[in-house]
């Protein structure tokens, strides 16, 4: 069963930690993290992929202004597997959101929209999301 979970009216600010923890379903193609205003302006939107056409298994991140996608930024490195338990750590560092994984590789993507509050955040897709904590 996949995951379909939203919060509104959060307000995450420079130096918060979103902690999501889950499991990856075993037949998972992709699940997203997504962290902004709305679902047409997010400031982050993190997407592990197990079968991505171009890269096979692979991490990535993007952003959204008034519903235009940015250009995404895309690892080929992705320690996630099918089938785990897994926690990812999303931080809010000044210019620059950090996504640890649970191996501890790290994905750093720009803060490229103005946004002083995060105030929207959706887990949705392949993920089975076990617990959820803003720190």
């Amino acid at each position: 069963m996949s995951t379909h979970f939203e919060v509104k009216n959060v307000a995450l600010q420079n130096g918060d930690r979103l902690k999501v923890k889950g499991v990856i379903l075993p037949d998972a193609q992709r699940f997203q993290i997504d962290l902004g205003r709305d679902k047409d302006d997010l400031a982050l939107h993190f997407n592990p992929r197990f079968h991505d056409d171009i890269d096979g298994a692979v991490l990535v991140c993007n952003s959204k202004t008034a519903g235009c996608w940015g250009d995404e930024k895309r690892e080929v490195y992705n320690p996630l597997e099918r089938g785990t338990d897994v926690k990812i750590v999303l931080k809010l560092e000044g210019d620059m959101f950090e996504v640890e994984l649970p191996d501890g590789y790290e994905v750093n993507f720009p803060y490229r929209v103005g946004m002083d509050v995060i105030n929207f955040v959706r887990v949705t897709g392949d993920f089975k999301l076990t617990s959820f904590k803003i720190c």
